[in-house]
């Protein structure tokens, strides 16, 4: 079997998934069709005091089917209801079995992406004041001067001293001023 690219409605992932679960259960073809995988991945988000942890899809409209490709079972998967087709059309190509591996976590650890990020539920804007509320520079109030969201880092003007100085912060260690 080999791994597969199915194109989906964005948002009907799930369905999709149940759906051709239950048709090839009802058609018999359960001999061709291996797992069917939604790509996603576990994301914390803090607000305020609060943990919440939660799935994101990292490709909405996409899934990913192991099957042997027939024309049974590419009929089975094209007719399903919410599918828009397989990704190559007609003649779609299977995942390289690098990226596959990759996908479901297999790959060697110095090629794995990090499984869970931190996203910070606030979002700062240039010239916002916020209070640090930790490190270094604990309970010192400054205006932010740039954003990094990819590193979650923000770079603020504190007063130390009675001049004015730029400091870098973590997203984790800051918190808006009411």
């Amino acid at each position: 079997m080999e791994w597969y690219v199915v194109n989906t409605f964005s948002g009907y992932e799930n369905s999709v998934k149940k759906a051709l679960e239950d048709r090839i259960k009802n058609a018999g073809l359960e001999e061709q069709f291996g797992e069917i995988l939604i790509p996603s991945e576990k994301v914390t988000t803090r607000s305020g005091k609060k943990t919440v942890q939660k799935t994101n899809k990292l490709l909405p409209g996409y899934i990913f089917i192991s099957m042997d490709l027939t024309k049974a079972s590419w009929h089975l998967v094209q007719n399903t209801p919410k599918v828009t087709g397989f990704l190559g059309g007609q003649n779609p190509k299977p995942v390289r079995k690098a990226e596959m591996n990759r996908m479901l976590g297999q790959a060697p650890p110095d090629e794995q992406a990090p499984v869970e990020k931190v996203v910070p539920n606030i979002t700062y804007s240039v010239g916002q004041q916020v209070r640090v509320r930790s490190g270094a520079f604990a309970n010192f109030t400054g205006e932010v001067e740039e954003i990094n969201n990819d590193k979650q880092k923000i770079w603020l003007s504190v007063s130390l001293f009675g001049r004015p100085t730029r400091v870098e912060v973590d997203f984790s260690e800051v918190e808006p001023v009411v």
